[in-house]
């Protein structure tokens, strides 16, 4: 096997696990596709692999070891993170009940969402996480070689950004399929506490995070 086909598998065999693990990434997805449709959660998706390359990016071009390093950078990126989940947080502790049109019982007016929102919804959740760095620096330095040129290093980013886009498709396509949809519809009120409590859980677990 080519020395770069073996380091693509590696690769892909440990951010498998990473696409399917639960997280603020995932919940802002089903969120989206639940309570704005397919296609804004389609559009969602897009913006975290958007995030996600540009996390790759800025590692292969070493920014990420820069980063990590400095506590002053990375509290910044991480405090931004946790003001950001907790913003989602609360809105959706606050949002009311959803029906199968897209509109909030009482109000008489259909939920809208601009694409360009949507698309930032997604950026800002996977960008606004320092984890990432960590991540991209550890699988990096542990799987590539030092000798991989960075042109095959931008692919293997790209290839796993098109895997982490087309699975939060799949999971877009599910959640909006008649049935989820309309199960969900009863229960949009309780989707939108649980989700929101995610959101601020999440936030919570990235406050106590530190550098190094």
């Amino acid at each position: 096997m080519h020395p770069y086909l073996f380091e693509l598998a590696s690769l892909m065999t440990i951010f498998a696990f990473v696409i399917v693990s639960p997280g603020a990434d995932l919940a802002m997805v089903m969120r989206q596709a639940i309570v704005h449709g397919r296609k804004r959660a389609i559009v969602t998706s897009f913006g975290i692999g958007t995030a996600f390359m540009m996390h790759v990016s800025y590692t292969i071009l070493g920014l990420g070891l820069i980063i990590s390093q400095s506590i002053f950078l990375f509290n910044i990126v991480k405090w931004c993170g946790v003001a950001y989940l907790f913003y989602i947080g609360v809105k959706s502790l606050r949002a009311g009940k959803t029906d199968l049109t897209g509109e909030i019982a009482g109000q008489g007016e259909p939920q809208e969402q601009g694409l360009p929102k949507a698309f930032l919804l997604g950026f800002a959740a996977n960008a606004l996480n320092p984890k990432a760095v960590f991540f991209f620096l550890s699988i990096f330095s542990a799987v590539i070689s030092v000798h991989t040129p960075m042109s095959v290093k931008f692919g293997y980013g790209l290839v796993m950004a098109s895997c982490l886009i087309g699975w939060f498709i799949g999971v877009s396509v599910f959640m909006t399929t008649a049935k989820m949809r309309a199960a969900f519809s009863r229960a949009s009120q309780w989707i939108d506490r649980i989700s929101g409590a995610v959101f601020i859980v999440l936030g919570l677990k990235l406050a106590t995070e530190k550098a190094g």
